[in-house]
């Protein structure tokens, strides 16, 4: 057992692009947890994200827009042993700093993730929480959404998230496995059920399923993330 990892400092790193309707609720979610630093890394919010950081008292940084660039960023700059990366508008659960800390002493272990719970009432999110769910305590593959955490010893190890424009938890998870075992705590983080609901839940579900699939097949990640965009936005 690392006495590091057990009583380590835990740098939460956020990214964040015009995130103003959730940032301070991701970051009041970290409120009364011990031994923390928030880091908002900005990508060129033109709307209030940053002053709205700024007035909680969080460190902000600005890098170039793209999450696996800005986790990067985030991660060069971060004073703890473990980094934790928080979707900007997911939402942590009580006691995430022990359950974090916790997870990591197992000696096998080398990353966490926590369960998935979507922010909405619609049935058809239960289900997909289930295969989420799922997926990640049998395959160990979590996604962003999750909160993914490691030491920072492990994320410099592996090079840290590839600068893919899409796909780059999925790699790191894939890089992870080849490592050591990846934690799933039971807890929930919640996020919103924005990117469901814009298109619909079986068509974003559909849609992230293509995705995948076209990544294994060796699809490039920029030709996949430019047909995703238009897909994600394209009006039906």
């Amino acid at each position: 057992m690392s006495q590091n990892i057990a009583d380590g400092k835990i740098s939460i790193i956020i990214p964040a692009i015009n995130e103003a309707g959730n940032i301070k609720k991701a970051i009041a979610t970290t409120q009364g947890s011990i031994n923390i630093e928030i880091i908002v890394v900005d990508g060129g919010s033109d709307d209030d994200t940053v002053e709205i950081a700024q007035s909680l008292g969080v460190k902000i940084i600005s890098s170039s827009p793209g999450r696996a660039v800005q986790m990067n960023v985030g991660a060069v700059t971060a004073n703890g042993d473990i980094l934790l990366f928080l979707h900007a508008d997911s939402r942590l659960p009580s006691g995430f700093d022990d359950m974090i800390r916790t997870a990591l002493q197992h000696p096998e272990t080398v990353a966490g993730a926590f369960n998935l719970r979507i922010d909405a009432s619609l049935l058809s999110l239960r289900w997909v929480e289930l295969g989420v769910n799922l997926r990640s305590h049998f395959y160990q593959m979590p996604y962003g959404d999750q909160a993914i955490f490691l030491t920072k010893q492990v994320f410099q190890q592996i090079g840290g998230f590839p600068e893919l424009p899409i796909m780059e938890d999925f790699e790191l998870m894939r890089r992870l496995k080849r490592t050591g075992r990846i934690v799933i705590i039971p807890t929930p983080v919640v996020t919103s059920a924005r990117r469901w609901l814009q298109k619909g839940v079986f068509k974003t579900t559909l849609l992230n399923q293509i995705v995948i699939i076209a990544y294994l097949l060796g699809i490039s990640p920029e030709r996949i993330c430019r047909w995703y965009r238009r897909e994600k936005f394209k009006r039906i």
